[in-house]
C-alpha cells in the first residue's frame, strides 16, 4: 500500500473557526485520487471534523505583537515539528481548492522546499507560503535563525515570507498556473472589476486569499474596506464557482 500523502494546516486564535479548517479538509479530500494524512496544528482542537488528525502547535518564541501572525508558520521549519516527520504540503486555511493536489507531491520531487512565487514580487525570489511543500528539518535554519534573535529578526524584515525566502538557499517555485492570488490574479482591472466576475482559469489548483476579500466575501461580491476612497475601486462581482469548491 503507498504511504499516504501529508497534508498540513495551522490553526490558532479567534481568526478562523474550526469550519475553515474543516472546509479544507473536505476539499483536499476531494481533490486527491491517494491516501491521505491532514494534519491540523492547533491550540483548539473543538469542532474539527473526524479524519483531521491534530497535533499541538509547534513551539516558537515571538515578541508579543507577532505571535498571532504568518509568523507562526516558522515553527513548521523545525527538524520535527511536534513530532511530525517526512515530507508535506502546508497549505492556508483561506484558500479554495479548484483541482488536484496530487502534482504539488510530484512536481520536483528532489526538491527539499517548494513554494508559490511572490505574485507581487516576481523575479525577487520572495516565496509566498499560502501553499508549499518542505520535508520536515530540511531547512532548520529558517527556525534556528529566528530563535537566535525573535525580536531582531522579526525587526528586520516585513514579514514571515520574506524572511524564510532571503534564509533558504534553495527553492523551487510552483508553475504559476498551479495557485493564484484572487485579488492580485483574478479579479479584473479597475473599471471593469465592476461589471465582469472573477474567471478561475481551467489550469488552477489553488485560489489562495491574501487579505481582503476572504472566500465568502468574494463569493458573495462584498469587498470589506473602510476607507470610502478606496472602495470606489476595490468592488466585486458575485463569484459563483466558491461555492462549487469551497465546501
Amino acid at each position: 500500500m503507498n504511504e499516504p500523502q501529508t497534508v498540513v494546516c495551522m490553526k490558532w486564535g479567534e481568526k478562523y473557526g474550526a469550519d475553515y479548517a474543516n472546509t479544507l479538509f473536505s476539499m483536499v479530500s476531494r481533490n486527491t485520487a491517494r491516501p491521505l494524512r491532514f494534519i491540523c496544528f492547533t491550540d483548539n482542537t473543538d469542532g474539527l471534523s473526524d479524519g483531521i488528525e491534530t497535533l499541538p502547535l509547534p513551539h516558537i518564541d515571538l515578541p508579543p505583537s507577532h505571535i498571532n501572525k504568518a509568523w507562526r508558520k516558522i515553527g513548521l521549519t523545525q527538524a520535527a515539528p511536534s513530532g511530525l516527520t517526512g515530507r508535506f504540503l502546508f497549505i492556508d486555511l483561506d484558500v479554495v481548492i479548484t483541482g488536484s493536489i496530487d502534482g504539488f507531491f510530484d512536481h520536483a520531487p528532489d526538491a527539499s522546499y517548494c513554494v508559490i512565487e511572490n505574485w507581487t514580487q516576481p523575479g525577487s525570489g520572495i516565496g509566498n507560503t499560502s501553499v508549499f511543500r518542505l520535508d520536515a528539518g530540511s531547512h532548520q535554519e529558517v527556525y534556528d535563525t529566528l530563535m537566535a534573535d525573535p525580536a531582531g529578526t522579526v525587526g528586520r524584515h516585513p514579514n514571515s515570507q520574506t524572511f524564510q525566502s532571503r534564509t533558504i538557499s534553495s527553492r523551487v517555485f510552483w508553475p504559476p498556473d498551479w495557485c493564484v492570488s484572487f485579488k492580485h490574479t483574478l479579479v479584473p482591472k479597475f473599471p471593469l472589476n465592476y461589471v465582469r466576475p472573477a474567471a478561475l482559469p481551467p489550469d488552477t489548483r489553488v485560489v489562495c486569499f491574501t487579505g481582503y476579500p476572504h472566500p465568502d466575501h468574494a463569493r458573495d461580491g462584498v469587498w470589506p474596506e473602510d476607507k470610502w476612497y478606496k472602495r470606489l475601486r476595490k468592488q466585486i462581482r458575485p463569484t459563483p464557482w466558491i461555492e462549487e469548491h469551497w465546501r
